[in-house]
């Protein structure tokens, strides 16, 4: 696969990491959010406190992530160049991010007007993103797992956002809708439709690069994105058409393509050639275990009438997925795409006669590790305040701003390097850095 990259279509640097610099804001926002609310977040799943830290992460926080991921990985693995990335990727930008603020105050407060105007900026923003990459994609063929999956995370992307919009529209009781049906239906495809299939995509390219791993089985690098949504289409059928039997069925099937995927993950990544998993594959490993802890706890409670009574299951399922799994990943995610970026830009800015620094320089591995910590202790006091939010909801909630706070500073760390090695390149060989992006 990674002879198939192509890294001098490489989009400016600054189209993806505008995404990347603003995903840990939504999660110290998310932190504050918890001190604001207390423990009354987590009362119940359904809480509007509750519901908005859910999109201060998923719309807030991951969607930037994998966006700006996108962006970067379709013109270099799968040849899909969009036009001018630099102003699709500033209007996208420009729309979500306000659009993802003003969801989450709408969902605070119930104000309609709020929810309005944020249906109407995400889905100018999902729709333009949607439109650019549809257009890169269209005349490339499916010929590797990855080409295919980003095509189908398009597709998953598509529903979740629809589904989305018709719930925010649908929260002042305007329409008779399946609330709670609908509520499910629109998780499963953006949690499994959307990012899953997203994920296990650029995990075909990146696990193997990175870790120096062995590639993914070729039968579930060839079936696993198919498989993913035709399970979830049936079950989102199922749910809809009130089929109780199939729907439960289908719902563990959902669960289980979950489950596939992190245990098969852990298993590429226990053969890595590496003496020593640096923080990225820790951030990975986590997340993999969380997920397969949000699956194992999802059966239980199917299997298990008095834990699924208790209230404390869905959001302990929840925090696991959500932060435990999604979160840490992406953030590992980061910390291999973000320096990677910047030394791939520095070198084209050298142009051979000046070599960039080493990409390890980028940000120093002990300001990850302490990053890492910080990350797991803040997912720890997070699942320990679901079940005792009256000791821990606080201190939760401050160790979510510090470790996030920790984040965007080790990402503007590698912000201030690449513009300082723009300059020293500049000045060594008269290469002018705004070709490359700005310095």
């Amino acid at each position: 696969m990674q002879a198939l990259l192509s890294f001098d279509q490489a989009p400016p640097i600054a189209a993806p990491l505008r995404f990347f610099l603003t995903a840990p804001l939504f999660a110290i926002l998310a932190g504050m959010l918890l001190l604001w609310s207390g423990p009354e977040l987590f009362a119940s799943r359904w809480t509007p406190s509750a519901l908005a830290m859910t999109h201060l992460i998923t719309a807030g926080f991951m969607l930037p992530v994998m966006l700006g991921a996108m962006i970067q990985i379709l013109p270099v693995v799968a040849g899909a160049n969009m036009p001018r990335p630099l102003l699709m990727s500033s209007l996208v930008h420009a729309a979500i991010v306000p659009g993802a603020l003003l969801l989450t105050a709408g969902i605070l407060t119930s104000q309609p007007l709020a929810l309005q105007l944020a249906v109407l900026l995400l889905g100018i923003g999902i729709a333009l993103f949607l439109g650019a990459a549809g257009h890169a994609l269209v005349s490339v063929r499916s010929t590797n797992p990855t080409i295919q999956g980003l095509k189908l995370a398009l597709i998953g992307l598509s529903v979740t956002a629809g589904l989305g919009m018709l719930l925010a529209m649908a929260r002042d009781g305007s329409f008779a809708l399946p609330i709670r049906q609908l509520t499910s239906i629109h998780l499963g495809w953006g949690l499994v439709g959307w990012n899953l299939v997203l994920l296990a995509a650029v995990a075909l390219v990146v696990v193997p690069m990175f870790q120096i791993t062995p590639p993914f089985p070729a039968w579930f690098a060839r079936g696993f994105s198919w498989a993913a949504l035709s399970v979830l289409c049936l079950w989102s059928i199922a749910v809809g058409a009130g089929w109780p039997w199939p729907s439960a069925f289908l719902a563990g099937a959902v669960v289980l393509t979950v489950a596939v995927f992190a245990a098969l993950t852990l298993r590429v990544q226990h053969r890595s050639r590496r003496a020593r998993f640096d923080a990225s594959q820790h951030f990975w490993r986590l997340a993999m275990l969380c997920l397969l802890a949000a699956c194992a706890l999802w059966f239980a409670a199917d299997s298990l009438p008095a834990l699924a009574e208790r209230q404390e299951w869905p959001l302990l399922c929840g925090v696991l997925a959500l932060l435990g799994g999604f979160m840490s990943v992406m953030i590992g995610m980061l910390y291999k795409i973000v320096p990677f970026l910047v030394w791939s830009h520095l070198q084209n800015l050298g142009d051979g006669r000046v070599m960039a620094p080493n990409m390890n320089k980028v940000i120093a591995t002990r300001q990850v590790d302490r990053q890492l910590y910080a990350h797991v202790v803040s997912l720890a006091l997070l699942l320990a305040a679901v079940i005792w939010p009256e000791w821990f909801t606080y201190p939760a909630g401050l160790a979510l701003v510090l470790a996030n706070g920790w984040l965007l500073y080790n990402l503007l760390t590698a912000v201030a390097f690449y513009r300082y090695q723009c300059l020293q390149i500049a000045a060594q060989s008269s290469a002018t850095p705004a070709a490359q992006g700005p310095c």
